[in-house]
């Protein structure tokens, strides 16, 4: 195993829906977990709050509701879970439920078919993050490459693997251009950077003049302002310009998908030689891969009837994909996660922390350039 006297106990961050209608977040003191032959044992130094995190940390607790009693690790925050909304949440009442989907750290104990692993920094997918260690099968961790921290590794699964199975979902389907949503976020900006390396062409949408000025600097050509009165016809020439016909929504509500629809047929039937009532050939398509906006999807089907939206995930992509072109995107992500899967954070937060109101209330806006980052050991 290893030579580190390892403490009897952890303390992890947990989330729990109660039967009266409350959310509560606190830190759970755990006892030390074996670990099996080919199991790893991570001292967790940095993990992202995503906002796939954030679904689970907050389901659907009304944030305006927040209260903290107590300090540091006996902090427990409260939230109220709207009566109409407890049927969302009602297979995880009682529950109390680890968070954090990804995260990185040191090795401090390898089983015996795990030990080259012994000493390095890795990260890994393996859920419950949010916590001073964490147990992980081997083969599901990558090795950092010489030089790069954990706080670098942190995020080298949820956004790199998304941005790189995004544009593996464009090519199977026949595209060679793409449309994606919350540009400005460190998913949209890993995006830009692998599409400019890649050559393909990307339509990146926003909604501030900011956003547009800083993804400009970085190398996008093409940025849609969706709060700007002429977006529909800054859509349609990006759309025109890049030919892309498939669109990739972190908004997931309101009327988005039915604008960048509307946009992609404008631009098909112009290069339609015959007039048809049921809109043009070209197939429109639209995948939902987050919930950044909690409205109602609206989708006005105006846009002819060769079209489709629909929700797409990473975990079940990435099994579609196959071994191959998953051990590529894995390999390539381990050895860019510095560079082009780099990630910035607001601030870096201790699990005490993240317990606390102005922390809670930061990350549960789910905005652009507020990323959190937990450091257990901080």
């Amino acid at each position: 195993m290893t030579d580190i006297k390892l403490p009897e106990t952890y303390k992890e961050l947990r989330t729990e829906v109660t039967a009266d209608n409350e959310l509560k977040l606190y830190l759970e003191t755990c006892p030390m977990p074996s670990i099996a032959e080919h199991e790893v044992l991570i001292k967790v130094q940095a993990s992202p709050i995503n906002p796939s995190d954030i679904g689970l940390l907050l389901a659907t607790a009304d944030i305006r509701t927040l209260n903290v009693d107590g300090s540091g690790d006996e902090a427990v925050a409260t939230l109220q879970v709207p009566a109409g909304l407890m049927g969302f949440v009602k297979g995880r009442i009682g529950e109390s439920m680890s968070a954090g989907i990804e995260g990185a750290g040191t090795v401090v104990a390898a089983g015996a078919n795990a030990q080259a692993l012994l000493g390095k920094v890795v990260s890994t997918a393996a859920s419950g993050m949010y916590a001073e260690y964490r147990k992980a099968p081997a083969q599901a961790c990558i090795p950092a490459k010489e030089g790069v921290s954990a706080k670098q590794a942190a995020s080298s699964f949820v956004n790199p693997l998304t941005v790189l199975a995004i544009i593996e979902t464009m090519r199977a389907d026949g595209q060679k251009a793409l449309i994606n949503t919350a540009a400005a976020s460190n998913l949209g900006k890993m995006l830009i950077k692998v599409c400019n390396d890649d050559g393909v062409p990307l339509v990146n949408i926003v909604r501030k003049d900011a956003h547009v000025k800083e993804l400009k600097a970085l190398g996008a050509e093409h940025v849609c302002n969706s709060s700007d009165e002429d977006f529909q016809k800054q859509l349609v020439a990006a759309i025109d310009a890049t030919g892309a016909m498939v669109a990739f929504d972190a908004t997931g509500g309101g009327e988005l998908a039915d604008k960048i629809l509307k946009a992609m047929e404008v631009v098909a039937v112009k290069n339609e030689t015959e007039y048809s009532r049921y809109g043009s050939n070209t197939h429109k398509q639209v995948y939902i891969y987050g919930g950044l906006d909690r409205r109602p999807t609206s989708i006005s089907r105006s846009f002819g009837l060769n079209w489709g939206v629909s929700g797409w995930l990473l975990t079940p992509t990435m099994g579609r994909l196959g071994g191959e072109i998953v051990g590529k995107i894995r390999a390539r992500v381990a050895n860019e996660i510095d560079t082009t899967f780099a990630s910035e954070y607001q601030a870096e937060v201790s699990l005490a922390e993240a317990l606390t109101e102005e922390v809670i209330l930061g990350y549960a806006k789910q905005a652009s350039g507020m990323k959190f980052l937990v450091c257990p050991d901080k």
